[in-house]
Parts: structure tokens; C-alpha cells; sequence
């Protein structure tokens, strides 16, 4: 029971929270959202990083796996150009590549591949040149290098080399990549749709894997499809050989090594002396370097080989993605103060990072997760701090504007903090309650206009609120018509709140004589201390703090009380008790109040005390006239009360009392009647 009472209450406070921030999380949402699919969509250089960085940093978490054993690279690297006596600058002795084709032909190579145009003729070695021929033409299986170049009308073209090399060939394929603008290539060269049905006009690594047997480049309508390079590895990661070590058999290239092996050729990286890097790329293993381009053809025909290339996911599904997360994040991080946002956005940042890595490991399959990673989430963050600090800070404005209409300037500022007057909830205190009413309100009210009593009664409650309750510490609970309920020792404990009360009465009797807007109200109080239920009550969406029980119906009916005695303030015997004689009161009696069984016993609240000699005695005239009259002694009670007359003529209890005796005097047993008051009326 009581964890269904918790959960009850957290999806009370949720509903609460959407409720009140709906809107600025809606906000965030559309801001996240738009923020998305900017970077998506629009070509900022931010989101095309993202974009980049969500396919290449995958790369870097992936489990590594077996190493590709289906192609060999031989490589033009500086040994070879060293050794071999080979121009750094111009073509090669043609005759080194037949000896290299000649021993991949002897070792039944699956098929061959030479990333380098041969555009001119070597004419210090044209034997070379008709040794390579032959050697292309008798292994049947050897791809040539085209460049791809754009021709008039929008058309393109595909420019080969030298007539008796590529006449020999299986094929020539280009050699074009697309790299982004960090140098890196992240997808073949994609073939326009409808351009170059003919087939000698594909890339060198389609060309490759078609003539090795791959099953994906039979169809050459696969060519138009978007692809992405699956990089096994750093360079070194696919088998390779210098070229100078693969033109006979050694202990770094055995006797069948490349038997039935796709052979590609091409330069290393940057030689010595070539300080061009036209062939060399970047790749995601290489953010900080470089890598052979001839590495990245042969990835791309392993990819075809193996099938494993890798899938974005299509554009109306990222849209979709990116919209999802802008209202997730968005919306929900706005809900959240800085802290538990943070807590979750990090939470959300791993959980994407963790999807997009099982993805691209287990699907091969990748998109732009660092959008929303690292611009999503950060901005939604960043809104949930903003949004919720203007909320806190508007919230505590009106905070403390609640404040103000409850407690004195001082104790706002103590209390400003304090979130616990804000929790439902009560508990049990002993309070001093105070109602206050204003005499004849509705004889000076009627035909007046409303601008005008609305005027009147807000400039009422502020002088007689500032200059009385708050300036004694009181805290004001409600305004009800022109009446007003404050009570004191809430929130803030008090050891002297009945004395704090009285005073905040007398300074109402002050005001009585002031002028307020051309009226002179006259207020009438109602003091009571006793125990209650203070704290906040009411519904789910709205709380009053407030104190509750009979002893506020009792404060509530000393103040209907002053209307019958002709008094200005009465306080009942517990508050009078608890004065310790700092303030002259009298005691009316005892009266059987409406709604009460028992007595209360009733004071009216005199003033400061002042020299004996200034009240002229009908202080003392008063209580002998009020010992008799509760003695049964009528006679003597309206000598007494008399007396008080001849001082005081409009003493409203002496007048009372007057009239309460006359009414004895008719009882057909005077001896027989009570000696308090009851009272049917409020």
C-alpha cells in the first residue's frame, strides 16, 4: 500500500511538472527538432563534421576481426624505387611489371590489377613496353587504370593509356574517388543513374571484383547503388608486398603466394622524392595521416567480394530519427533541473553511442548519430538549464510575492528558500488566531460603485496589513469579503505570539481613527490561542496555507462577539493567560458561544498599561459590578455597571450587561438563572 501511495504521488508531481513546463518543453522540442535536421539538411560545415564523424568513429570501437586474406597489395614504395633504379619522375622500365605479371600468371593469381595510367610510352625501354603487352595479354585476367574525366555537353569520358597495353587487358576501369573535404573517402565513386550503361565504363575496384567472381558486381545495375568502403583496418591491416620482394620468390614472398589472390598495384605513400600526394587518401584509421589510395581500391573490391560493404539508413528515416530525438531530448531534459538533465543527457548520449556502435558491428549498418549526440543533446541541455533557471527564478518571484501576501518583509527573505511552505500537509501548533471584520461594512459599501470599493478595500488591507499584522510578525492567511484571518507562531515559531497578537490588534485600534479615502473604518477583532492544523490544504493543483479546526471557529466567533458587547477587541481567557499581565485586558465573563458547548471565557483587550490613576477607576467599578452580577446579586450589579457609566457613558459592556439584567429581572426565578451569556446568533 504505502508503495502504490508513493508511486501515486511521484505521477502526481510528473503531472504537475508537465503541467507547468509543457510549454517551454514544447519549445525545446522544436528547437532540438529544427537543430536536427538544419544540420541534416542544410549544408553547414558543423553537421557535415557530425555526419563524417558518425560514420568514421565507429570504426575506432569496432571488435577487430579476421583479416581479409582475399587480396594482396604490391606496393611502389621507396625500396622499390631505390633498388630497382627506378625514376622517382616518369614511367618505370615496363619490363619489371611483365616480370611481376608474369609470376602472378605462373601462380594462377585470381585476377590483377594496376592502379597506374599508363599514358606514355617508355622510349629508353620499348622492349619493356612489349614485354609487359605480351605478359598482360597471356594472363587474360589484368585490369588498367582510366582516368574519368568530364566532356562537353555535361557528358563524361573515360581516357585510357597507351593502345597496346590496354588492348591486351581484360578491362580498364577509372580510378576517381570522392573524397569529402577532410580528404577521406567514405564511399565509392557513385555512377550517375542512367550514365554509362556501357560496361567498360566502371571503377577499377567493380571491374576487380567482377572479374575475380563476386556475385554483387554481376549485375550492373548494382553500380548505381550507394555504397560506403567497410575499412578492415589501419593501412598494413590487408597482406602486402614491395613490389621489389614480389618479383621472385623469397622468405617475405614464397612460392605461391599469390595464388588464387585479387592483386592490386599501386604506389605506397608519399616517396621521397614524389611529394605530390594525388594518390593517397585518408580514411577513418588515419584522421592524422594519410594512406595509399591503391589501400582504398582494394577495400572497396573486398567489400564487393565479401559483401560486407556498409548501409546508411535512407533520408525520410534519419528525418524521422532526428525528430524523435528532438522531442525526447528536448522535451524531456526541459522537465529536469541542471543536474538530473545532465545526469540524463549524458545517460541518452551513451545509450545512442551504444546503438549506433551495435548497429554498425552487428548490421553493418550506420547513420548520424553524433548529430544528436553532440548537437541535440547539448542543446537541449543547454535550453533545460535556461528554461529552468528563468522558471526558477520566475517561480521564486512569485515565491516570494506569495510571501509577501502571508509574512512580514523580514520573514520573507528567511523563508524565500524554504520549499517546505509549499509541501501539502499539516501539523498539529498552538497558534494565537486573529479574524478582523469591519464595523457597518455593508451600510458603507451599499450603492458605492465597485471601482470605488475595490479602490477603498485594497488601500484598507494595505495600510492595516503593513502597519499591523506584518508589523508584529503575523502571517496573513486569507482575505474573506473585508474580513481578515492571520494567526501567529506559524511558519516561524514564536514564544511570545499571544503578546505579538494583542499588539497587532492595538495598532488596528490606531488606524480606527485614521481617515481612508474619505471613510473611517472601524475594525473589530477577534483574538483566540489554542491548537490547530496549519500547513498547506487543498487540491492536487492548488494549496492554501492555512490553519484548521475549532479553535479557528472560536477566533472567528470572539469577533461576531464585539457587535453584541459594543467592543473594539476580545480575546478569549487562553490567549489572556498567556499575556502574563504586559497588557491591561478585563474579563467580560463567561459566554456559551455558538456552535460551543463549553464556556469561554471573554477579555476585552484595553491597551498598554498605564498609570492606575488615568482609567479612574471603572476598571475596578466594572469587575465588582461583574463579581455581582455572577453572584446573582442584580441590585449591586446595576450600581456597578452605573458607575462604570458615569466615567466611561458609551461602555458598551456595562451597557450590555445593563440590558442582560433588566432580561433577569423578568425570570420568574432569578435565583435559578445562569450566570453566563449564551449566545444563539454569530
Amino acid at each position: 500500500m504505502r508503495g502504490d501511495a508513493g508511486f501515486r504521488a511521484n505521477a502526481v508531481n510528473w503531472k504537475l511538472r508537465i503541467k507547468q513546463s509543457w510549454k517551454g518543453a514544447a519549445i525545446g522540442a522544436l528547437l532540438t527538432a529544427a537543430l536536427g535536421l538544419s544540420l541534416l539538411l542544410v549544408d553547414f560545415p558543423l553537421g557535415e563534421n557530425l555526419i563524417h564523424l558518425s560514420y568514421d568513429l565507429p570504426f575506432r570501437f569496432r571488435r577487430s576481426g579476421p583479416v581479409p586474406k582475399e587480396v594482396v597489395l604490391v606496393y611502389l614504395d621507396d625500396d622499390s624505387f631505390r633498388n630497382l633504379g627506378q625514376p622517382y619522375v616518369g614511367p618505370w622500365d615496363r619490363g619489371l611489371y611483365a616480370r611481376l605479371v608474369d609470376r602472378l600468371t605462373a601462380e594462377k593469381a585470381r585476377a590483377v590489377a594496376f592502379d597506374i595510367v599508363f599514358s606514355d610510352p617508355n622510349k629508353d625501354f620499348s622492349e619493356g613496353d612489349e614485354r609487359f603487352a605480351r605478359a598482360i595479354k597471356a594472363n587474360g585476367r589484368v585490369l588498367l587504370a582510366g582516368d574519368y574525366v568530364p566532356a562537353a555537353e555535361g557528358d563524361y569520358t573515360l581516357i585510357r593509356g597507351l593502345p597496346a597495353f590496354y588492348d591486351a587487358a581484360a578491362g580498364c576501369g577509372f580510378v576517381q574517388m570522392t573524397p569529402d573535404q577532410d580528404y577521406e573517402v567514405r564511399r565509392p565513386y557513385h555512377v550517375p543513374t542512367g550514365k554509362f550503361d556501357d560496361d567498360r565504363q566502371s571503377s577499377l575496384s567493380w571491374k576487380l571484383a567482377n572479374l575475380a567472381g563476386a556475385q554483387s558486381a554481376k549485375d550492373q545495375q548494382q553500380r548505381y547503388l550507394k555504397r560506403w568502403n567497410n575499412y578492415y583496418g589501419p593501412p598494413g591491416e590487408i597482406p602486402n608486398v614491395s613490389f621489389e620482394l614480389a618479383l621472385e620468390t623469397n622468405s617475405f614472398c614464397p612460392a605461391g603466394y599469390f595464388a588464387n589472390k585479387v592483386v592490386l598495384v599501386g604506389s605506397s605513400l608519399k616517396t621521397l622524392a614524389a611529394n605530390q600526394r594525388k594518390d593517397e587518401l585518408r580514411t577513418p584509421y588515419t584522421r592524422l595521416g594519410f594512406c595509399p589510395a591503391v589501400d582504398v581500391h582494394a577495400t572497396q573490391t573486398l567489400n564487393l567480394l565479401r559483401g560486407d560493404w556498409l548501409t546508411r539508413t535512407t533520408r525520410p528515416i534519419e528525418i524521422l530519427l532526428l525528430l524523435m530525438a528532438g522531442a525526447i531530448f528536448g522535451f524531456g531534459l526541459s522537465l529536469f533541473r541542471p543536474l538530473p538533465a545532465l545526469i540524463w543527457a549524458a545517460g541518452g548520449g551513451t545509450l545512442a553511442a551504444m546503438l549506433a556502435q551495435f548497429f554498425f558491428q552487428n548490421q553493418r549498418h550506420w547513420f548520424p548519430w553524433m548529430i544528436t549526440v553532440a548537437a541535440q543533446i547539448p542543446l537541449a541541455l543547454l535550453w533545460s538549464v535556461v528554461f529552468n533557471s528563468v522558471q526558477l527564478y520566475v517561480q521564486n518571484q512569485l515565491y516570494e510575492h506569495s510571501l509577501r501576501m502571508y509574512l512580514p518583509p523580514k520573514l520573507v527573505k528567511k523563508f524565500s528558500n524554504d520549499r517546505n511552505l509549499l509541501k501539502p500537509g499539516a501539523e498539529k501548533q498552538v497558534l494565537t488566531l486573529l479574524f478582523s471584520d469591519i464595523a457597518d461594512f455593508t451600510s458603507i459599501s451599499e450603492g458605492m460603485d465597485p471601482d470605488h470599493l475595490a479602490s477603498l478595500m485594497n488601500a484598507y488591507f494595505q495600510a492595516v496589513v503593513g502597519s499591523c499584522i506584518h508589523k508584529t510578525d503575523g502571517t496573513v492567511v486569507k482575505y474573506i469579503g473585508d474580513a481578515i484571518f492571520a494567526f501567529w507562531n506559524a511558519p516561524e515559531r514564536q514564544a511570545d505570539h499571544a503578546l505579538r497578537a494583542c499588539e497587532a490588534a492595538l495598532h488596528f485600534r490606531k488606524m480606527n481613527g485614521r481617515e481612508i479615502q474619505g471613510h473611517r473604518l472601524q475594525t473589530r477583532i477577534g483574538l483566540h490561542t489554542g491548537e490547530v492544523n496549519v500547513g498547506n490544504f487543498g487540491s492536487e493543483e492548488r494549496v492554501d496555507y492555512t490553519a484548521l479546526g475549532e479553535n479557528v471557529n472560536l477566533a472567528s466567533r470572539l469577533e461576531g462577539l464585539n457587535k453584541f458587547l459594543g467592543t473594539e477587541c476580545l480575546i478569549s481567557g487562553q490567549t489572556n493567560a498567556q499575556l502574563g499581565g504586559r497588557l491591561v485586558t478585563r474579563a467580560l465573563g463567561s459566554f456559551r458561544l455558538k456552535g460551543f458547548e463549553s464556556l469561554v471565557e471573554v477579555y476585552e483587550l484595553v491597551g498598554w498599561p498605564e498609570p492606575a490613576q488615568e482609567t479612574g477607576g471603572w476598571l475596578e467599578a466594572f469587575a465588582g459590578a461583574l463579581r455581582n452580577y455572577e453572584g446573582r446579586d442584580l441590585e449591586l450589579a446595576r450600581m456597578g455597571f452605573q458607575q462604570v457609566l458615569a466615567t466611561r457613558p458609551e461602555d458598551g459592556p456595562a451597557l450590555f450587561y445593563l440590558r442582560q439584567i433588566e432580561e433577569r429581572a423578568k425570570e420568574a426565578a432569578p435565583d435559578k438563572w445562569a450566570t453566563f451569556t449564551v449566545l444563539k446568533e454569530k
